[in-house]
């Protein structure tokens, strides 16, 4: 084996390299949606610097969600397409809900091809933490980056009109601590890192191996309970 084309679930680039790491492979991004045309809107190159997209196919740009004006090249916001091929069901600017940005430099491997970033969220999955705009992807980054397992579950709230939020987390085992202060430790170690990415607080809440439910289908990693106030 010596290469994974690998799609559908949102990974970072830290779990890229864990997976070449583990399995000393080379693991290549695919991205495409099915109201379009399925995998195949846009592929990693050797340079792994972007995904190229199939300009001939899908026409990209990238808008403010909020006032959908376009963005220059290189500035994140929601991916939009024109499909310039499809006939029984056109497409014109669909929303794709995927916050990345384009990049039209020359690429490394020599196409001259638009690159979109890897989606670093969604426009529809963005929460919003005392004004502070917070991508699950991002507390996934950083559990990687501290060596953890990317199990988690973010519950937001209101308590006496302020927005909280707390992150359950699974240790594994190398990071277990059968004492109070080791396992506290670890826990402002990760609240300190969130703080860090995330410029808000965000309470930490561990968990043991497997207490957080798996998903057959797209992760869900959040429960606002905001909206049922």
């Amino acid at each position: 084996l010596r290469a994974g084309i690998l799609g559908a679930e949102p990974w970072t680039e830290n779990m890229r390299k864990e997976i070449e790491n583990l399995l000393e492979i080379k693991a290549y991004d695919i991205y495409g949606l099915s109201e379009i045309a399925g995998p195949g809107v846009s592929f990693d190159c050797e340079t792994q610097n972007g995904m190229h997209i199939n300009e001939d196919y899908f026409y990209p740009e990238v808008i403010d969600p909020e006032t959908l004006e376009p963005l220059p090249y290189g500035e994140y916001g929601e991916l939009v397409f024109t499909c310039i091929g499809k006939e029984a069901l056109p497409l014109i600017r669909y929303r794709t809900r995927d916050i990345c940005a384009l990049i039209s430099e020359k690429c490394g491997c020599g196409r001259t091809t638009i690159r979109m970033t890897k989606p670093r969220g969604r426009s529809d999955d963005m929460l919003i933490i005392r004004g502070v705009n917070v991508f699950p992807s991002q507390v996934e980054h950083v559990l990687l980056e501290l060596g953890m397992t990317p199990n988690y579950f973010i519950v937001v709230d209101r308590k006496n009109n302020l927005d909280s939020m707390e992150v359950q987390v699974e240790i594994n085992s190398s990071m277990f601590s059968d004492t109070v202060a080791g396992l506290e430790s670890t826990k402002k170690r990760i609240e300190a890192a969130l703080q860090s990415t995330l410029n808000v607080h965000a309470s930490v809440k561990l968990l043991e191996p497997g207490s957080l439910p798996r998903s057959e289908g797209k992760a869900k990693r959040v429960n606002d309970l905001r909206k049922l106030q």
